[in-house]
Order: structure tokens, then C-alpha cells, then sequence
């Protein structure tokens, strides 16, 4: 379901006029890439569809404690709503959303505004949230962390996809939120819906309205998922981020909507990471870039003359009402820095939007560890039949296992 929709934002992106004739007039053909990760056996007995750059997750369920806890909550609250009213405030809460958005307008929950921000949001935060850890899982799978912190927390949704990826070895989730409806929110999702205090589903979680004091206190992962866009102004999101980088330990995931006000709040933070600047320095260890950047350059896409979001689609099965189609997609950037220098990993180029798929030929747009954008044209013929199969068979957001010599980025990118 997600490849066909992202395929018609191609489509719609370069106009009625823009069939593979004006795709090939723009294109370039990546140069000298005919050994994959210069290596001629770099698949072994790994099918073509599993290279290894493949990153993408076909679609995201919650778990069925998760939506059997928010189905109570909504059936149970406090003034019971028709399909009608409950429809209404789903449109007044999204109106909200896209004020927050678009202008960052910070929102002031309430318990009623809580649980319908729940049951609008809940499903498509965890299906983005899960898609930046399986990044982690895929690329690092040795890392097994003990401690996640998640600033804005919101729903707790966060808690429950570090819960589905490394439950086996986190002991501590703590949620900070200044919200406090919504950490009472989060708290009776993690005890399934219930109105009195039960066992929560899975131990180790705990809430608080403000970050911890001590400089010493970090944590193996560090989320701000959907948050940053809450913050009023670039001073307070840089001192935000500044405090959020100091206590990651390991991994420091951001996560916003995919417009071009997220993915330059996102490249705000890479900047303030990355520049340091830091008066007080609580650890050497230097920033670098895990995702899904290949490089440390000036994003590409941030081009004063036509600025582009770099953003990625998600499949994702929502909650069961009555309102939400069996399979949504949720749009979104994301940006994952990590404590030390990277070494070992392969600067493999990011497809930055879907791949177009033609007779003999593949079209993909990669982001390019020289800080260039190609728009590459690759066929078996010039570029043998394992990178020609690799990349029919790749998807949006997913690396392509090769190496792109310096290149200049395509016109109009």
C-alpha cells in the first residue's frame, strides 16, 4: 500500500508533464558504481530484496495490549461521546495540530483534549517512532540499551516502540512531560485502560514533568519525538537540545512531521549538535551523524532557492475506529546522532524518495556522502545485474549498497 501512494507524490511532485522521458532529461547516470560496496560477492546468500541497505518496515501494528488499552479509554471517559461529537473533536484536535505545525503554537492539553490527541496521533507517533529504532536495531544490532529517555512524551508511545524493540534489556523508561493530563493519560494506557491503579503492562517506567537536574544522569537513548515543534522559540529549542545531547549516552532520535518546518527544526538541531558550543563539556566523545544523513555537510535539500523537506513515509495499521481506513501513512523526518566517531560504518547513499521502476532501468534519488544530491538512472547493462536488482527492489528511505564517487547535485534539485 505504501509504495504505490509514495510513487503518486513522484508523480504529482514533477507535474501532468513529468512521464520517464522528462525523468531521464533530468537524470544522471551514477558513474563507476558497477561493484557494489566494492565487493563482488557483497550479497552472499542474501536475496536481492534483503541487501544489505534495506531499512524499511513493510507496515507498523501496535501492540494489542496498547489498542485494547486506548479503546477502553475512549469508551470509558468521563462524559461519553457520540461518533458524531467524537468525529468533531478529532477535527478540532488536528486543527490544533496543524497550528502547531506550521507555526509552532504550543498546545495546552487538557484531559478531554488528551484523549483525543490519543486517539488521533497515538497510532501514527508509534508507526514513526518505530521505523527510527528499527534503524538502530538493523544497522547496530549488537547495541542493547538499559535506559530510555523520552522528552515530551506525550502518549507514552515512545516507551511502548523502545518497549518492542529492546525490551529485553531496558530497565528504566522515564517520560517527561509538562503536561500533566497527559502523563495521567500515558500512566492509565500503561496499566491497559484501567480506571484504578493496576500492574503495568511492562515494568520500569516513570513519570515526570521536568528533566533531571544532575549532569551526571544520562541515558543510553534519548527521544524527542513530535516535541520540538511545542517550544516557542530557537533559543529555547537550542538549550532543549543542548540538555537532551548532554544526557544521551548513546543514541540522541528526534523525530517531527515531515513538513519543511520539521525537517529544519531537525537540521536547527544537527547544527547545534554538530557546532558543539557547549560552555561546560560533561563528555568528549564527538557527535556523528548515524542518521539518515551519510555525511556531515550542509543538507542538500535546504536550497534557498527551493528548499525541500527530507521526509519518509511509514505504513502503519491504526486504531480500530470506526473513522480510520484499515492502513494510514505517516509522513515524517527524523535525525539520529550518536556519541563517538562512526567508524566501520559505510557511507552508503539515502534514496530519498520513491524508486521509479521502468522498463530496464531504475529511477533513484540518492543523498550522496560528498553532500550531493544524484538523481542516478541505473540499469543491468551498465551497472550489472546485482545493484540493477538491489535497487528495483529498494524502497524509500532505504541506503544503496555502493560506492558514489564526487558528483555534482542533478538541476532543479
Amino acid at each position: 500500500m505504501a509504495a504505490p501512494a509514495a510513487a503518486r507524490r513522484v508523480w504529482r511532485f514533477w507535474g501532468p508533464q513529468g512521464g520517464p522521458s522528462t525523468l531521464r532529461a533530468f537524470s544522471t547516470i551514477i558513474p563507476r558504481v558497477s561493484q557494489v560496496d566494492n565487493s563482488s560477492d557483497f550479497l552472499g546468500n542474501v536475496p536481492h530484496r534483503r541487501h544489505p541497505g534495506v531499512l524499511h518496515l513493510r507496515s507498523v501494528r501496535l501492540p494489542a495490549e496498547l489498542v485494547k488499552a486506548a479503546q477502553l479509554l475512549v469508551e470509558h471517559a468521563s462524559s461519553p461521546l457520540t461518533d458524531a461529537e467524537k468525529e468533531k473533536l478529532q477535527r478540532r484536535v488536528l486543527n490544533r495540530l496543524r497550528k502547531t505545525t506550521y507555526h509552532w503554537e504550543a498546545l495546552r492539553y487538557t484531559d478531554e483534549l488528551s484523549l483525543v490527541y490519543m486517539a488521533a496521533r497515538l497510532d501514527g507517533g508509534f508507526a514513526a517512532v518505530s521505523r527510527a529504532f528499527h534503524e538502530i536495531q538493523k544497522r547496530v544490532p549488537a547495541f542493547a540499551p538499559r535506559t530510555l529517555l523520552d522528552f515530551g512524551s506525550g502518549t507514552g508511545s515512545v516507551s511502548w516502540a523502545a518497549h518492542g524493540a529492546w525490551g529485553q534489556t531496558l530497565r528504566e523508561y522515564l517520560c517527561v512531560d509538562s503536561s500533566a493530563p497527559m502523563l495521567t493519560l500515558a500512566e492509565r494506557l500503561l496499566q491497559g485502560g484501567s480506571e484504578s491503579p493496576q500492574t503495568p503492562l511492562f515494568p520500569g517506567v516513570y513519570f515526570r514533568q521536568f528533566l533531571p537536574v544532575s549532569p551526571k544522569v544520562k541515558f543510553d537513548v534519548v527521544v524527542s519525538a513530535f516535541s520540538l515543534n511545542e517550544l516557542p522559540s530557537l533559543s529555547e529549542r537550542r538549550e532543549t537540545i543542548q540538555t537532551l545531547w548532554r544526557k544521551t549516552d548513546g543514541f540522541l532520535v528526534l523525530v517531527e512531521n515531515g513538513t519543511k518546518e520539521g525537517h529544519q527544526m531537525l537540521m536547527e538541531a544537527r547544527e547545534i549538535v554538530l557546532g558543539g558550543g557547549d560552555k561546560v563539556l560533561h563528555d568528549p566523545r564527538e557527535a556523528h551523524v548515524f542518521a539518515p544523513c551519510p555525511h556531515h555537510l550542509p543538507c542538500p535539500r535546504l536550497n534557498p532557492k527551493r528548499p525541500l523537506p527530507c521526509n519518509y513515509l511509514q505504513a502503519y495499521h491504526p486504531l480500530p475506529f470506526h473513522w480510520n481506513p484499515a492502513l494510514k501513512e505517516e509522513l515524517f523526518s527524523f535525525l539520529i546522532l550518536r556519541r563517538g566517531p562512526g567508524e566501520g560504518e559505510e557511507p552508503w547513499p539515502r534514496i530519498t524518495q520513491a524508486v521509479l521502476g521502468c522498463t530496464r532501468h531504475v529511477h533513484c534519488h540518492l543523498c550522496c556522502a560528498d553532500g550531493s544530491l544524484q538523481h542516478a538512472v541505473i540499469t543491468a547493462r551498465r551497472h550489472g545485474r546485482d545493484l540493477y536488482r538491489c535497487a528495483r527492489l529498494s524502497h524509500w528511505g532505504d541506503r544503496l549498497p555502493v560506492t558514489v564517487p564526487p558528483g555534482e547535485a542533478v538541476p532543479g534539485e
